[in-house]
């Protein structure tokens, strides 16, 4: 990889952490949509968690460090790096098939 293309995946991946651990920080707390709904309704109570809800990074990573603001900064900075990671490890996959050759 050439130097300016390395250079332009490197600010672009700090900008999309900064991006990430920033704008995480105005989450809103409130229930969500389906969640308003159920509790208006008086079916809330019959919600079931899903199968990952007890994963380390549910919910905004809530309760890693018993900080909530540290526990989204910590969120969004391994989903920005899991994200960058799939998408490098798609993209050599890609590249290693090759281009086709014509006859």
């Amino acid at each position: 990889m050439d130097r300016s293309l390395r250079n332009f995946v490197l600010v672009g991946l700090v900008v999309s952490t900064l991006i990430a651990v920033g704008v995480s920080q105005f989450a809103s707390d409130d229930p969500d949509g389906l969640e308003y709904i159920a509790e208006q309704e008086g079916f809330v109570e019959t919600a079931h968690d899903h199968d990952l809800a007890d994963a380390p990074l549910a919910d905004y990573g809530d309760g890693l460090t018993g900080n909530s603001t540290l526990d989204t900064v910590i969120a969004g900075a391994i989903g920005v790096g899991v994200t960058a990671l799939v998408g490098w490890g798609l993209f050599r996959l890609v590249r290693r098939g090759g281009a086709p050759k014509v006859s």
